[in-house]
């Protein structure tokens, strides 16, 4: 395999099949034909740049008007303080009116954002769907050849689970966001029982305060999300060959990791920021990959090199991918299976 990264041309393997490729962390331009390489196609996967075709164009512009949210979002969930101290005092001071409405009033506006973010997940997996359907159609006849002439739509996958895991990372480390959620359906029922009218609860009401709150209790929701909705594309689509959807998640784990863990191709990379762009693309094609194949990414029969993957996470500063480990541990499905190599449990052993 040839990696082209940053117009900088170095060999890669890919253990997955004896083809030739060409991997472009930033370009995924054109295909081209290498008379040295067996003869075989190859091309560029642009990560940053690729446009779509004509015939690319309806998928990705529906998916686009998503992603143009997904940074706000993510800057929205970094900046989230919560109603810590406004909450604390109501409930040392319970017959404190001033202070209930004070806490009431900071939670209110809280909610609504937290309603804001739990909805674009559900954006996010209609978005994701668009995707599958386009990348693991029977247009092609090889799922390489999505990759290979579908190249903004395979970007759009990659932007999708990379806004996932840093959703997720975030959301991990800010508590604040369970607390001010679990005292607003606490107020809210309390505010019921004694007549009392609560203002914010037509934008969020008992049944849906029930479906953010589930939301907001797994550890990695966003990415569950996702695994959910790939989970229910494939049985949905029962007449479309699984190996379509897995074939595609299993190569893109694959060259991820490679790039990572060969200082030779991960030199070439002109800033930390795609090392964290690459660790969260392979984390999450990972654990899509674990949701949609009948016996996971962790058994033998995986087109996933697992020991590898997770030693690339390993590999890393001490601290910077504890949430792409956690999501590993906690959101893959097959893990704890009893076929599951020993060696990879122990890897992921906290």
């Amino acid at each position: 395999h040839l990696v082209i990264f940053e117009n900088t041309y170095t060999p890669l393997f890919s253990p997955l099949s004896r083809s030739l490729r060409y991997l472009d962390m930033g370009n995924l331009l054109k295909v081209l034909t290498c008379t040295d390489l067996e003869q075989e196609p190859n091309f560029f996967l642009d990560f940053e740049n690729a446009q779509p075709t004509d015939a690319e164009r309806e998928v990705w512009e529906e998916v686009d008007v998503v992603l143009k949210d997904a940074a706000a979002i993510l800057d929205e969930l970094q900046a989230y303080k919560g109603a810590g101290r406004e909450i604390r005092e109501a409930i040392q001071n319970p017959s404190d009116e001033g202070l209930q409405d004070e806490a009431w009033a900071a939670v209110v506006p809280l909610v609504g954002r937290l309603k804001k973010f739990y909805e674009f997940s559900q954006r996010l997996e209609a978005a994701l769907h668009r995707l599958l359907r386009a990348l693991t159609s029977e247009s092609y006849n090889d799922p390489m050849q999505h990759l290979e002439r579908e190249q903004a739509l395979a970007k759009q996958f990659a932007e999708i689970l990379h806004f996932t895991l840093r959703f997720d990372e975030l959301k991990m480390t800010n508590p604040a966001i369970q607390n001010d959620f679990s005292y607003y359906r606490r107020t809210l029922n309390r505010m019921r029982i004694n007549n009392v009218p609560a203002e914010g609860e037509n934008e969020v009401n008992n049944e849906l305060a029930n479906r953010i709150s589930l939301f907001y209790a797994d550890a990695t929701p966003m990415l569950k999300t996702l695994s959910d909705g790939t989970t229910k594309f494939v049985s949905e689509n029962k007449n479309l060959p699984i190996e379509n959807t897995t074939d595609v998640l299993s190569t893109m784990a694959s060259v991820c990791k490679v790039m990572l863990e060969n200082p030779d191709y991960r030199c070439r990379f002109s800033s930390e920021e795609t090392v964290s762009f690459c660790l969260r693309v392979m984390v999450g094609v990972i654990i899509l990959y674990d949701y949609v194949h009948p016996v996971g990414a962790f058994s033998k029969s995986s087109k996933i090199d697992m020991k590898g993957c997770i030693k690339v996470l390993k590999d890393q500063p001490p601290n910077t991918v504890d949430g792409l480990l956690n999501a590993l541990r906690y959101t893959t499905k097959h893990l704890n299976d009893e076929s599951t190599n020993k060696t990879i449990k122990a890897m992921l052993q906290p």
